[in-house]
């Protein structure tokens, strides 16, 4: 609500304009400054004795607007910075755009904010769209620009959001995290001063120009960091701003000094980074990616808001709460090379062990003796790998075995020695300079285009309508940098996020003709795992790491980027594991979406009792998962750390904890800050050894007590209140 519970339009009644727009879960406090411009001067959750948002960190009262930032920043052709330097600020736009009246109201569970903007000099209005699922403690944001005047601009940037009069960076750590393939979500921490030196300010009367930025390119949206990012107080007064970017290409993020304070800017592609830039003629509108921004009194506090918020703002589907176990042949067993011959013995064992989709990865259309790489496009079954009723033949069996089939698809690419790639128009790929790109012997299809989008159409339609396939792995294993110039785009990085916006719109479009249909969203592993795509995949690969010592790491950290319903998480045992290595692999997915995997075919029945336990124990907790939001009992997970902890807490339930060893000392105590000072019962659910490991709650010391008396080994904890334990 703003100001009332009613919505309301107000002006600029007088030469100074404050209000408050607020909920249950959030309070953002909005004033104008002298030069006509309105900024946000407080951003916290009511009732908070910790202020989270732009305050000021000695008083923690509401900033002066002159120290807050403008609430929108951009650049245009001729309307540039008003000072040089690497920062999102200070933009000539950003202190003209006058604050010219607001909407405020609420609508099926969500509270929303629209704030209209306006340069008279140019008829440039900026309509600031801010909404929060009410009661959460989280703001999403972004920015309709609409030229109401008589010339067209050439827009370079725009921010979707802006932060100013956040604590001085000397009481600042920001996170960071490192995503790369096989090595995803590996979160890092450095003081915000580290980057940020202090000039001494007060002797130059100048700000610095330093920042903190980052970016991400291409194609791959998440390749090389995650658009996430978090600061947190080191002075332990645990105030956390999280913050994520959902953008399917392009993205920046600047952390800077300001007025003695600390400022945020999120955007979505730049002109200076990405070769992104838009041109509005008079009369049209451009709209920026979303960001979120969750408040919260620690890292583990605004993750749990940040994960309630992503399930508010997905497309809804019954798989985010069945979560189905899916077996998958790829992962350290056929490896792209599926037959009928080796397909029938696993889709039984993977029957025996509990898997319920069975999903055929890469290779099944492979007939070309040249190799599938530079010729996929038709996707066609295989005759010569499926001779005897063909790949249709195995889908049935898959069904008779009470599993729903799958297929691997990499639907946006089309190889050079295709039949499609001279059956499509050229208009319908890539290009530069009015060349068509190859990237890996590979053409990259636009799907703002009809043919393009026909064209996959008709594959899925076959695939999921004549087939009866009910689940898709969409993969995605090139990149493409800047992007493309078809005609009318001005510049590749527009191009590229035209054609990721049209890809998820085509997403959509599949879901709604064939709504049981689940997807997952795969892109070598974790390099699409942005919160566009989030919001409409039902699943999303965490990694193609195929070392289970490494894959804790990745699995610890991953609902940092995604709900643990939608984490899909290997899990590939092997008949030459021992029985360790066995119930280490298995556990680790136990808090995520289990990627079943590895030749059970093989095992003995001693191996496939330890899959089908641990299939059961999962079956048993995945109501729980579908609602539970993340913790980290020794912090998020270093990549070569001895011990690694992942919790999952319900709201007025159980909580869990999947803890592994990869060496060290035997022992371990852990705080679980949310239960301390309760009596707790402790049940280890996996593995069923009676000598795999013990957990004792220690009820004096707040905190958990592991024993591993071995390596590889993992546990998987239930904590609920109660004095009676299962210590073993």
């Amino acid at each position: 609500m703003t100001d009332t519970a009613e919505a309301k339009r107000s002006g600029p009644n007088s030469p100074q304009t404050a209000f408050t727009w607020r909920h249950a879960g959030l309070a953002a406090e909005f004033a104008t400054a002298t030069d006509g411009t309105l900024r946000l001067v407080r951003l916290d959750r009511p009732g908070s004795t910790q202020r989270g948002g732009a305050v000021d960190a000695r008083s923690h009262d509401t900033v002066a607007p002159e120290t807050a930032l403008p609430l929108v920043e951009l650049t245009a052709l001729g309307h540039g910075s008003g000072w040089s330097g690497p920062r999102f600020t200070g933009t000539a736009f950003g202190t003209r755009l006058a604050y010219r009246g607001h909407d405020s109201g609420s609508r099926a569970g969500w509270e929303w904010l629209t704030v209209e903007l306006h340069d008279p000099a140019t008829g440039l209005t900026a309509f600031v769209e801010l909404t929060s699922p009410t009661g959460l403690p989280v703001l999403r944001s972004r920015v309709r620009l609409r030229n109401q005047g008589a010339e067209p601009l050439t827009v370079q940037s725009v921010s979707s959001l802006l932060l100013g009069g956040l604590p001085s960076p000397d009481t600042l750590h920001v996170h960071r995290a490192r995503n790369d393939w096989l090595a995803e979500c590996r979160w890092y921490t450095e003081p915000l001063r580290d980057t940020v030196a202090d000039i001494h300010v007060d002797a130059h009367q100048h700000d610095s120009r330093a920042a903190l930025a980052l970016t991400g390119r291409g194609s791959w949206p998440t390749d090389g960091h995650l658009p996430m990012g978090a600061l947190t107080e080191r002075d332990g007064g645990g105030r956390t701003w999280l913050w994520q970017i959902e953008s399917p290409a392009g993205w920046r993020w600047d952390l800077g000094e300001r007025a003695h304070g600390t400022y945020l800017a999120l955007n979505g592609p730049t002109d200076a980074e990405h070769q992104w830039r838009f041109h509005l003629a008079p009369g049209g509108e451009l709209t920026t990616v979303p960001v979120a921004l969750a408040l919260g009194s620690g890292l583990d506090d605004a993750m749990g808001a940040l994960t309630s918020y992503r399930r508010a703002v997905r497309r809804p589907h019954p798989d985010h709460t069945a979560l189905p176990v899916v077996f998958n042949d790829y992962m350290n067993t056929l490896m792209g090379d599926p037959t009928t011959e080796k397909l029938l013995p696993l889709i039984d064992a993977a029957a025996d062990a509990g898997a319920e989709y069975f999903c055929i990865d890469s290779g099944w259309y492979d007939d070309d003796t040249e190799g599938w790489w530079d010729s996929v496009g038709a996707w066609l079954p295989s005759p010569r790998r499926f001779p005897d009723g063909g790949l249709r033949a195995v889908l049935d069996r898959i069904r008779e075995r009470g599993m729903v089939p799958g297929l691997w698809l990499e639907p946006e690419v089309v190889g050079v020695r295709s039949p499609i790639a001279s059956a499509l128009p050229p208009e319908a790929f890539f290009q530069r300079d009015g060349v068509r790109l190859t990237e890996q012997g590979r053409h990259q299809l636009d799907l703002r285009h009809p043919a393009a989008r026909a064209h996959l159409d008709k594959t899925v339609d076959r695939i999921v309508g004549d087939w009866g396939v009910g689940y898709l792995k969409l993969d995605y294993n090139i990149v493409v940098d800047p992007g493309t110039c078809a005609p009318g785009d001005l510049a590749p990085g527009a191009g590229l996020l035209g054609h990721a916006h049209a890809y998820l719109d085509w997403l959509f479009g599949v879901l709604d003709r064939h709504p049981g249909l689940v997807i997952e969203n795969c892109a070598s592993g974790g390099m699409r795992m942005d919160g566009a795509t989030l919001a409409v995949s039902q699943l999303q690969s965490t990694s193609d790491q195929q070392d289970p010592l490494l894959f804790p790491p990745i699995a610890a950290a991953a609902p940092t980027a995604v709900p643990p319903e939608q984490g899909a998480v290997w899990a590939y045992p092997q008949p030459g594991y021992d029985d360790d290595l066995i119930t280490f692999t298995l556990g680790g997915a136990l808090l995520g979406r289990v990627h079943l995997s590895g030749h059970l075919n093989r095992m003995s029945k001693h191996q496939l009792g330890l899959v089908r336990d641990a299939v059961s124990t999962y079956k048993t907790i995945r109501a729980d998962l579908a609602r539970a939001v993340p913790f980290w009992p020794l912090g998020l997970p270093g990549w070569t750390d001895a011990w690694l902890a992942l919790g999952m807490r319900v709201p007025g339930g159980a909580s869990y904890v999947s803890v592994w060893r990869r060496g060290g000392e035997s022992e371990l105590s852990m705080p679980v800050q949310h239960l301390a000072g309760g009596e707790v019962r402790t049940e280890i659910l996996h593995p069923s050894a009676p000598d795999a490991g013990t957990a004792i709650w220690d009820g004096d010391g707040g905190g958990l007590r592991v024993a591993l008396p071995r390596t590889p080994g993992a546990l998987l904890i239930r904590l609920t209140q109660g004095a009676e334990n299962d210590h073993r």
